[in-house]
């Protein structure tokens, strides 16, 4: 009987080689705990997430940017987990979280907590205005309910961010 090419009986063989990771191939997340080493983590990932799919000119202004966000998210919901998206669509890097940290529905602690926020994104806010990008926050529209951070950096501008000519 010959080997199984796979552990899924009904699995198809693959006839060719996986092709190697290219830009348009570039989709990772991961969870990691809310807490002060997470954001060298994530830039550390994300460095060689960007590395490997040929992505090096975006590599300043995302490694800033991801750090950004996970910072924030453990100030604002420290010891919860949070969630990191990476996805590289329409020629630019498009970069989301999710954390645990609860939208008020009063307007008071609302809008008192959304300008915590907006303080804590300042430098994100200046690095993804540099490389024409947008960013926001709002509700995480999921189950457990929570945050969405988010932040999308065309590659043209974040190449320009990297060399200083954005």
């Amino acid at each position: 009987m010959p080997e199984p090419s796979s552990l899924c009986p009904i699995a198809a063989p693959v006839d060719r080689p996986p092709a190697p990771p290219a830009p348009d191939t570039l989709a990772y997340s991961l969870t990691l705990p809310s807490a002060p080493r997470s954001p060298a983590i994530v830039r550390a990932a994300t460095r060689t997430v960007l590395t490997a799919h040929g992505l090096d000119d975006v590599m300043d202004a995302a490694v800033q940017v991801v750090g950004e966000l996970v910072a924030c998210s453990y100030r604002l919901a420290p010891g919860t987990e949070v969630y990191v998206s990476l996805r590289y669509r329409d020629d630019a890097l498009r970069v989301v979280l999710y954390d645990a940290h609860p939208r008020h529905t009063h307007p008071r602690p609302a809008a008192a907590c959304d300008a915590r926020r907006r303080a804590s994104l300042r430098v994100l806010a200046c690095v993804v205005k540099a490389c024409a990008g947008e960013w926001g926050f709002g509700d995480a529209r999921e189950p457990g309910g929570g945050t969405r951070m988010w932040a999308v950096l065309p590659r043209s501008g974040a190449r320009g961010y990297a060399t200083g000519k954005s």
